[in-house]
């Protein structure tokens, strides 16, 4: 099958972006990818952010290669701990980073206007999406939707999806935020799951932090101390 002459210029674009990389890391500074590649690497920083093309954690915060160790999924959601039966690929790569590279921080990188996120807000109207994995996975933030977003005295308990009323939903989808930082607080909470993860929080080995990505203004807003607020990134 021939491919389309648009779809040849975005393959040529890549490859030119690999011969920069080259050019750059190994011709320019080659002592650096040598390091690298003979010592290995040694993040301090698990990124766990979304897979939208729009929110690149290594170009956001033009990090080197070796900085970040990064684990991307629809809505930068994390699974509780779990481990009967199931394969999956955030749960091992969260692990990889704490138990073998020992990863100091673990940062969950949401972002404004997700489309993982307006999912579940369509899950949880009734209008769940036509796929075979998404909708399941995004409910994985229903939890922190009930916990963070709704009303405190509905929010005591685990809600079911019938305590979620259309008038909430549509209030939700209008403020879309609100829930996109309520995946990431309920992410932050999950975390806390993971008995190795809790373990090097309270040796004091490992923090976390919750951050917020404004796609339309470029501004960040991260989680404070308690993981429990989200406030903006001053200058």
């Amino acid at each position: 099958m021939c491919n389309h002459p648009n779809q040849e210029q975005k393959l040529a674009e890549l490859l030119n972006g690999i011969k920069s990389f080259q050019q750059r890391f190994y011709q320019q500074s080659p002592d650096h990818m040598r390091d690298l590649v003979e010592h290995g690497q040694h993040p301090k920083v698990l990124v766990i952010s979304c897979s939208d093309s729009r929110v690149d954690p290594a170009i956001l915060t033009a990090s080197q290669p070796g900085d970040l160790f990064i684990v991307r999924n629809v809505a930068n959601l994390v699974p509780p701990y779990r481990q009967a039966g199931e394969f999956d690929g955030a749960r091992a790569a969260i692990e990889y980073a704490v138990r073998d590279l020992q990863v100091e921080h673990i940062i969950i990188l949401g972002h404004a206007h997700c489309g993982g996120i307006k999912a579940l807000l369509n899950s949880l109207a009734g209008h769940k999406p036509q796929r075979d994995f998404i909708g399941e996975w995004v409910s994985t933030a229903t939890d922190a939707c009930c916990r963070y977003v709704l009303d405190r005295a509905v929010s005591k308990e685990k809600a079911s999806d019938s305590q979620l009323g259309e008038v909430d939903i549509e209030q939700f989808k209008e403020h879309q935020h609100l829930v996109e930082r309520a995946a990431i607080k309920g992410s932050l909470d999950n975390l806390q799951t993971y008995p190795w993860i809790n373990q090097r929080l309270v040796s004091g080995q490992l923090s976390l932090h919750g951050w917020w990505f404004d796609l339309e203004s470029g501004d960040l807003w991260t989680t404070d101390n308690d993981n429990q607020e989200f406030l903006p990134v001053l200058d």
